[in-house]
């Protein structure tokens, strides 16, 4: 994988490093943990500007999660409730699992997308609740390219400081960008493997929580 992102950064510039942070966002395993530190190791050689990495990496990010903010205005709560109800097994995502996602963005609103764009686990995630929750488009926007251009702006910088040493650092980024694929698949796979005993556990606990309530009225 490094060494055919480091082609695609190489052969077609600028464009190439938004095209795969925008693929990044789309398709997370490629990680942006590897590919902005690369551009950023070619800034310090000379062969771009740091500006413009910075700001290539975020112009693809924030067309990445755009689509991901899209597709949840368009497909809506209820709708995206059904289809983890019907299809869920396969999506790993339980109709709570989506409630829960939503009471979070409504509980940390703008902050969730500023702060969610530093956060590994959820910089894609994050843009789903957004639009589920309608949050304004240029609201949107604005947080998730703050965030997105602190993040890449980091990373950059990373690959400036190991500059000196990026040829010791290759040897053991690709194997682990091939880990973080891997990993993400299994974690998959233990999601789909696990939807059954999440569902019904889900399922006890909103029982239970709908027998206490009628003893806590009559008390």
């Amino acid at each position: 994988m490094f060494d055919w992102i480091a082609g695609v950064i190489s052969a077609m510039g600028y464009g190439g490093l938004a095209l795969l942070m925008f693929l990044e966002n789309v398709f997370p395993p490629i990680p942006s943990e590897l590919i902005m530190p690369l551009a950023g190791f070619h800034a310090a050689e000379g062969r771009f500007a740091a500006v413009g990495v910075v700001l290539a990496g975020s112009a693809g990010s924030v067309a990445g999660v755009t689509l991901w903010y899209w597709a949840g205005r368009r497909y809506r709560a209820d709708r995206l409730r059904d289809l983890a109800g019907r299809h869920g097994r396969w999506l790993s995502l339980t109709p709570a699992e989506v409630d829960r996602a939503l009471d979070w963005f409504d509980r940390h609103g703008e902050a969730a997308v500023f702060l969610g764009r530093l956060v590994p686990a959820l910089r894609t995630l994050i843009s789903i609740p957004a639009g589920l929750g309608r949050m304004p488009l240029w609201r949107f926007l604005l947080w998730t390219t703050g965030g997105s251009l602190i993040w890449n702006a980091l990373l950059t910088a990373a690959g400036h400081v190991l500059h000196a040493n990026y040829d010791r650092v290759q040897a053991w980024l690709d194997p682990v960008s091939t880990a973080v694929v891997v990993g993400m698949i299994a974690i998959y796979l233990y999601r789909v493997a696990t939807f059954g005993r999440r569902s019904g556990q889900q399922a006890d606990r909103a029982r239970r929580s709908t027998d206490r309530a009628p003893r806590q009225r009559r008390g």
